[in-house]
């Protein structure tokens, strides 16, 4: 796309965690796809996800000093507040020196000062919101920026006349998967907590593996569990005798929720669009303590649909997680039903709806 007589500039703002990162990704490569001429460039708070799933993409990052204020202590709201001006200054320098053509915020602390200067100073801006209840950034946001893609249809009214519903981006290899196996001898399970782990779910996991061991069927384990719990899950596996690939990060998603019969998983937005993409059930564990409780939130809707088991956060016990997964991994017919309920609620073309937005807004085609 040609803007001014040169390649159209994009500012992805936000991220932080795969969550928020990863759909801008999506539509980053979607745009790279239409026109590899594209300029694309990422601002984050620098986190080491970020770097190094940016650097493994070929998008540029720029840091802006910001932190959170919402869910920390008096003291550190203290230090993020007097951080401001400095996140401020970053995000001032930045869209000076790269002048985008468009500005989108990915959701985060990270991406508030940038996207409130840009529609300051009336460029383009567009939101992305995953979760079904939009975050403090996002709905503050809402109020100055000109569009926001949703993911749901009943998140769409926060935004008012603003809203869309896209569905949230997700890698295209996602949607390139196997169909789920129609018969199911040595399930094979996946357990993703999000791009840091879960340590709750790392801890039921372990605490099962007796439960496993003992199975009618053998199970095989992969098992994605953060730097900090990896060898405590990789030596319980071990003692109990299943056999498990544990993993701090999985830098394919794609390939792993392929291999797989069955996912446990938390409800992040992003993880549950991955599980649409590629059709696959799930057993869900709500993080508690996510902002607005949105986990919870988004569950609820995968769960309505007949996509999804769904274990209350307060209820997590290793016996109950160990029965709900054995019974839905070796019962084929109710394991097949599920995957498709899931694959109902695929949306492929998010990453395109965005994409078409993106450019209209460019073109001053939307208001």
């Amino acid at each position: 796309m040609i803007v001014n007589g040169r390649s159209a500039r994009v500012l992805f703002a936000g991220g932080g965690t795969g969550g928020h990162l990863f759909p801008g990704i999506a539509v980053a490569r979607e745009l790279r796809r239409r026109d590899p001429e594209w300029q694309v460039v990422f601002v984050g708070a620098g986190r080491a996800l970020e770097v190094r799933v940016l650097s493994r993409e070929g998008f540029a990052l720029e840091r802006v000093r910001a932190v959170g204020l919402v869910g920390h202590s008096p003291l550190a709201v203290t230090m993020g507040l007097a951080q401001l001006p400095m996140a401020f200054l970053d995000a001032w320098r930045l869209l000076k020196g790269f002048q985008p053509d468009i500005v989108v915020g990915l959701g985060g602390y990270s991406s508030g000062p940038v996207v409130l200067l840009a529609a300051l100073g009336r460029i383009a801006t567009l939101l992305m919101e995953q979760n079904a209840v939009p975050g403090v950034t996002n709905r503050l946001l809402g109020r100055v920026v000109q569009s926001a893609a949703v993911s749901y249809d009943e998140t769409r009214s926060c935004f008012g006349t603003k809203g869309f519903v896209s569905g949230n981006p997700v890698r295209a290899g996602f949607f390139k998967v196997e169909p789920p196996r129609s018969t199911v001898t040595e399930p094979r399970i996946l357990v993703i907590g999000g791009s840091q782990g879960a340590h709750a779910l790392n801890v039921a996991m372990v605490e099962a593996a007796p439960v496993f061991a003992q199975a009618p069927r053998s199970v095989r384990i992969t098992h994605q569990s953060g730097e900090t719990d990896l060898e405590m899950v990789r030596e319980g596996y071990r003692s109990a005798g299943v056999t498990a690939r544990v993993e701090a990060f999985f830098e394919s998603m794609d390939t792993e929720m392929s291999d797989a019969d069955v996912v446990v998983c938390r409800a992040g937005a992003t993880t549950l669009a991955e599980l649409a993409a590629t059709g696959r059930p799930a057993i869900l564990v709500p993080y508690p303590h996510a902002a607005n409780d949105h986990q919870r939130l988004n569950a609820a809707l995968f769960q309505k649909h007949g996509a999804v088991d769904v274990i209350d956060p307060d209820e997590l016990t290793a016996t109950l997680l160990g029965q709900r997964l054995l019974a839905l991994a070796v019962d084929d017919d109710r394991r097949l039903a599920r995957a498709d309920a899931t694959r109902r609620l695929g949306m492929p073309d998010a990453a395109g709806t965005v994409a078409d937005r993106i450019e209209r807004l460019i073109a001053g085609k939307e208001s």
